[in-house]
């Protein structure tokens, strides 16, 4: 039931990013364009984020377990390391050189395009990189 609960789950979150139209990389280029023909749409899907996961983390954490596990799974190292902020800048510079992140990448795959195409195989090649990469701590 797991599993199941998270294919719906990213069904749900692909569809939002689909509906917002995040699947299109010009509009998340068009709001890095400051200077020039700035969109402002992806403040507002992430502003939406935002509330959406401020109210679910409220509701869900009243109940003593979740609906199907024994306990919560939090993280519990709160420190940066060279690997983290080496992690974020390259998925940083990722999204802004491609328009993509992994959501709306994954989501987008259907009108597969040589550009995504592009920005998935570099995806696949960082996640076993980080795999080859000694464990933090």
């Amino acid at each position: 039931m797991k599993t199941v609960m998270g294919y719906i789950a990213g069904l749900l979150f692909g569809l939002g990013l689909a509906l917002a139209g995040m699947t299109d990389p010009a509009r998340v280029l068009g709001f890095l364009d400051i200077f020039g023909a700035w969109d402002a749409t992806l403040m507002f899907v992430l502003g939406g984020a935002v509330v959406t996961t401020f109210i679910g983390y409220r509701l869900v954490f009243r109940r003593e377990r979740p609906m199907l596990g024994e306990t919560f799974q939090l993280p519990t190292r709160q420190d940066l390391d060279a690997r983290l902020i080496g992690g974020a800048t390259l998925f940083g510079v990722g999204w802004g050189l491609s328009g993509y992140c992994p959501g709306p990448a994954i989501a987008s795959i259907a009108g597969l395009t040589a550009p995504l195409f592009a920005m998935l195989v570099a995806m696949v090649a960082g996640w076993f990189l980080a795999r080859a990469l000694p464990a933090r701590g």
